[in-house]
């Protein structure tokens, strides 16, 4: 049976060190990481993120604003927001929750956002310098599987990995990650030819193409690394599932991560390591 992954326990141990930094740079800067989160319309999935992202700054000790526009606000109306918290000296980080309505350019509200405030990590140019080995704010559930799997001690160097998926959320920079970790990587996506075969060489798979239970065991190296990104309804019992056949899988697996607690918890968690990192960039500079 492979050992499960818990990003849960990971990000549990990762909220008490961010909480002891906080507490410091409060003693230090005299206020706290300040996150403002705009959330437009009332889609229940976005609404249910924004909350978990309000929560877990509280349980930090972080200062956090979430500011609700109605589905009907101008995409003008939400630039000129975005211009008002790029000048906000006492905003640190700054994230609008996708998807945003059909009559907002999606890619011109993240380009408006300060690349410095970027915490998502999707600003073009954070996108630019993460390809070019630069300093930047790292895409969050990207940068979540990296520590998932430096987590378990599991020497990335010199592996084969293989990537199901090429979003620019999550497939591509992992790819990059992993790439910048020493893996030998590959990209594979719905169009690959023997996708079985090409999996059965990983080492490390991770699996974000967004189909319940896509992965099924003989897809799956003995011994390997398993990280299922998926977040799905299962078509036959309704309940949350991953991309990954998690039940059929484990036992080929030498360790895997579980929907949900698995990769989900990490990402809020870096999201808010990202936005300490945001904050004490600031105050070095001012």
């Amino acid at each position: 049976m492979g050992m499960v992954i818990s990003g849960k326990d990971l990000s549990a141990e990762m909220k008490r060190q961010m909480s002891a930094r906080i507490k410091e740079l409060e003693q230090q800067y005299g206020r706290t990481p300040h996150l403002v989160v705009v959330l437009v319309g009332d889609d229940p999935g976005s609404v249910s993120y924004v909350t978990g992202k309000a929560k877990m700054a509280n349980e930090l000790g972080m200062k956090n604003t979430t500011i609700r526009k109605p589905e009907t606000i101008t995409e003008e109306e939400l630039l000129g927001l975005i211009a008002e918290l790029n000048a906000d000296r006492t905003v640190d980080g700054i994230l609008v929750q996708l998807p945003l309505p059909k009559h907002i350019d999606s890619e011109k509200v993240i380009a408006a956002i300060d690349r410095e405030k970027d915490v998502d990590g999707f600003h073009p140019l954070n996108v630019a310098a993460l390809w070019l080995k630069q300093p930047c704010l790292l895409p969050c559930t990207p940068k979540g599987i990296i520590r998932l799997l430096k987590s378990t001690g599991v020497e990335i160097a010199g592996k084969r990995a293989v990537v199901i998926g090429r979003s620019n959320i999550v497939g591509l920079p992992v790819a990059k990650l992993l790439l910048d970790e020493n893996a030998t990587v590959t990209i594979a996506h719905s169009r690959t030819r023997n996708l079985p075969e090409v999996t059965r060489e990983a080492d490390i798979l991770v699996v974000a193409i967004g189909r319940p239970k896509f992965v099924t065991a003989d897809m799956v190296k003995p011994g390997a690394v398993v990280i299922d990104v998926g977040v799905n309804r299962d078509p036959e019992t309704g309940k949350l599932c991953g991309d990954v056949d998690f039940a059929a899988c484990e036992p080929v697996a030498g360790m895997i991560t579980k929907v949900p607690g698995g990769v989900g918890p990490m990402t809020i968690t870096c999201l808010m390591e990202n936005t300490i990192e945001a904050f004490e960039r600031h105050m070095q500079k001012h």
